[in-house]
């Protein structure tokens, strides 16, 4: 597996497979070819169904020269490794192709080219899933985070320091923004107004009312194309700090367990990636939203003195009962249901850590598994349940009458 430091990405928003990916991709090309008089990048399936709303032609183009960039969409065509597919190619002043570079932008604002295999197989971490991590963990006496910190090396905690940085100041900015959200739906920011009445509710609506602000908040920054961190994309951005935040002032929890957290967060995260995909494009928003509620419910479950079961057991949780979640971005936009979802999944992965330190850790379906299942069930749901906008509450929302 790869170093969480590929997980975890400062960025702007709105989404980190539709324009931290494709805008990534562009700049490469772009310094592979500086001689080009235009350039034409074409779009594939779910980057041009979902891109116009997802900003993928301004990312694009804002790396590339507006001005000597063609877009061309093909929402329904699709390149054969991914669903976000695209084709770069670079062209004379007389117009003829004098390179191109077929590229995927697998989620997470990682890319992929044509040739390179899906995932490698040397990376920071020699295990290849959790049950094997567990194992050794179990055998030395240690815990998730010391785990990363043997592999990753003492450079991670300040990598993770920066992260967290970037996490809390999105959240902060979402907390005082009000106002209305850029893209056609006219939808409106919350968090603020969540906050202000969480003030005035009784205590018992306190956690929900803080977690809840906390996701909205750094979900509304991300869907203003504010700078976020992906946990592990832009579409899930809000969750893991969310939590990680409400901890911070309910358990009295320093910075150094904020980071061990990040740590064990990226680490779950990351088996997800190797051995599934967190990309909404290929298996649905359980790959996104799903992803980042077992994250932080692995997260959360640490900083409540859990084990290294207890916080398997969490994260097994916060994955398998967002088992077939579809991805059904209303007009195209990282908004309707994206936001909410966040909050909804927030929420979840506390009451998941909860439930998990309240038990002994054991239970019959291990997260290994799940993460397979997640896997499996993603590539079974039809291409307009996989970031396509041509489907569920996104095809609802299509078909009433427009105002005018």
């Amino acid at each position: 597996m790869d170093s969480i430091t590929e997980l975890y990405r400062i960025g702007s928003g709105p989404s980190s497979s539709h324009t931290m990916g494709p805008q990534n991709a562009a700049r490469l090309f772009v310094e592979q070819h500086p001689e080009a008089a235009r350039f034409r990048v074409t779009l594939y399936e779910s980057l041009a169904s979902t891109g116009k709303g997802h900003l993928t032609d301004r990312a694009v183009t804002a790396a590339l020269g507006e001005e000597r960039c063609e877009i061309v969409w093909k929402p329904e065509e699709r390149m054969p490794r991914h669903p976000n597919g695209m084709l770069f190619e670079a062209q004379d002043s007389n117009g003829n192709v004098t390179g191109s570079w077929k590229v995927y932008s697998v989620g997470g604002g990682a890319i992929m080219g044509e040739d390179e295999p899906r995932r490698q197989q040397q990376g920071v971490y020699p295990h290849p899933d959790l049950a094997s991590v567990m194992a050794l963990c179990e055998d030395k006496g240690i815990t998730y985070w010391e785990y990363v910190a043997r592999y990753e090396g003492e450079t991670v905690w300040p990598f993770l320091k920066t992260i967290w940085q970037a996490m809390q100041q999105a959240l902060e900015r979402g907390l005082t923004a009000q106002g209305v959200l850029p893209g056609s739906i006219g939808l409106r920011r919350q968090a603020w107004n969540y906050m202000s009445r969480t003030k005035l509710a009784h205590k018992s609506m306190h956690q929900t009312g803080k977690v809840t602000a906390y996701a909205l908040a750094v979900a509304e920054e991300n869907a203003a194309g504010g700078i976020i961190v992906t946990a592990p994309t832009c579409g899930s951005c809000g969750i893991v700090p969310a939590v990680l935040y409400y901890l911070r002032e309910t358990l009295k929890a320093t910075e150094q367990d904020i980071l061990r957290a990040l740590a064990t967060a990226g680490l779950f995260g990351n088996i997800i990636k190797h051995n599934a995909s967190i990309s909404g494009a290929e298996v649905g928003c359980q790959g996104e939203v799903g992803s980042a509620c077992a994250m932080a419910a692995a997260a959360a479950t640490q900083m409540m003195g859990g084990t290294v079961r207890q916080i398997e057991y969490a994260a097994e949780m916060g994955l398998e009962h967002h088992l077939g979640l579809t991805c059904d971005p209303v007009d195209g936009l990282v908004q309707i249901p994206c936001i909410e979802r966040n909050a909804c999944a927030a929420t979840r992965a506390l009451s998941r850590a909860q439930m998990a330190i309240l038990s002994d850790g054991m239970h019959r379906i291990p997260f290994d598994e799940v993460v397979a299942v997640m896997a499996q069930t993603g590539h079974d749901l039809p291409s307009l349940y996989r970031e396509t906008a041509r489907g569920g509450l996104a095809k609802v929302y299509a078909a009433r009458p427009q105002k005018q």
